[in-house]
């Protein structure tokens, strides 16, 4: 089996390319600041819900009545959302450039996350496997 086949590598690979194109945008959003009429666009939330329940291998089981039961999403991945509540500058401009900072941020933070998860989970892998 490659490591391509193993679905928590597959979503952890999808989220990095969520991570890295929503980086793209709100740098876009920052370096129009001061354009007539622009509007800021972000990246709809990624939903691994669906995901979950084609992967055969990954199954929740409930073996107790007390536990959560798992639900299934229907949005698709990457796509741009527009913000509707922003304040426009009279140039027609809608860029707030503190909540575009706080985003890159916030951004950076979980692209970092999911990175180390990621060299982590290979290292497991290898350990598993006898390469450490």
């Amino acid at each position: 089996m490659a490591i391509t086949d193993i679905p928590l590598f597959g979503m952890l690979r999808t989220r990095m390319s969520w991570h890295q194109e929503r980086q793209r945008l709100l740098a876009e959003n920052v370096s129009n600041a001061d354009t007539p009429k622009f509007r800021p666009r972000d990246l709809a939330p990624l939903q691994f819900d669906r995901q979950l329940t084609t992967v055969a291998n990954v199954n929740l089981a409930r073996t107790e009545t007390s536990h959560i039961a798992a639900s299934a999403g229907s949005s698709t991945a990457f796509q741009q959302s527009r913000q509707n509540g922003y304040d426009v500058r009279p140039s027609g401009n809608a860029v707030n450039l503190e909540d575009e900072m706080i985003k890159v941020a916030s951004n950076q933070m979980d692209y970092q996350a999911a990175t180390t998860l990621y060299s982590r989970s290979l290292a497991l892998l290898k350990t598993a496997v006898g390469k450490r």
